[in-house]
């Protein structure tokens, strides 16, 4: 079986050449790219593939947060890693809204930044438990918030995909009966649930096709039939 294969982004060289170091000693990892700024880490990404990216947030020309918004745009079905310094709840906020997966402190010891890593790779969003409970906490407390009201004929940015999986969701399509009909990946189809819920500020699925529904942003085949 091939290795996983990562794309590490950190502006340290000699930070990024020991992380690149740790990766490469295992047999079920390599390191597939280095980059020292988030442009870099934009390109290399779009460009290589890879199957995780290991992403520092304080970077030159282009922040770790900002390249994965741009990544993740072009690429939603993109893995990426957050690994900082910071230990907040704004940055892990920040991370999550961005598209990051999980969020590993520099200060972890080598297996816990692996755990991380393999974790992200299987699907998992790693995370401090400390900054997990916050963020449970803060999903709870939005969850508890009404759904944002719109001003009439305000468009919430969503994409033609967005769009076609949002109607098949207030259809009660399944993830997985939506990547079919629409010959996407699981993966795929929950990453674009993700930023449906994220742009239109929607504690969940439900509130989110209804939301959508009752603006007319969409147009469901059990509301024409």
């Amino acid at each position: 079986m091939s290795p996983h294969t990562v794309l590490l982004a950190d502006d340290h060289d000699l930070f990024r050449a020991g992380l690149a170091s740790l990766i490469d000693a295992q047999p079920d990892l390599k390191v597939t790219g280095q980059a020292m700024d988030g442009l870099g880490a934009l390109e290399l990404a779009l460009r290589l593939r890879p199957d995780l990216v290991v992403m520092d947030i304080n970077m030159p020309l282009c922040d770790g947060l900002e390249a994965t918004r741009l990544i993740r745009s072009e690429w939603p079905a993109a893995r990426i890693l957050i690994l900082t310094v910071h230990d907040e709840d704004a940055k892990l906020f920040e991370a999550v809204k961005a598209g990051a997966c999980g969020y590993v402190l520099k200060s972890a010891i080598s297996a816990e930044f692996l755990r991380a890593v393999r974790g992200a790779l299987a699907g998992e969003a790693p995370l401090p438990p400390r900054l997990a409970a916050r963020l449970l906490e803060e999903f709870a407390r939005l969850a508890q918030r009404p759904a944002r009201q719109y001003p009439a004929g305000e468009d919430p940015g969503l994409t033609n995909r967005e769009r076609q999986v949002l109607e098949a969701l207030a259809d009660g399509a399944s993830d997985k009966e939506i990547a079919a009909s629409l010959s996407l990946s699981l993966h795929t189809v929950k990453t674009h649930v993700r930023n449906i819920l994220s742009k239109l500020h929607a504690a969940n699925r439900r509130q989110a096709a209804a939301l959508a529904s009752r603006e007319g942003w969409i147009r469901s085949k059990s509301k024409s039939t």
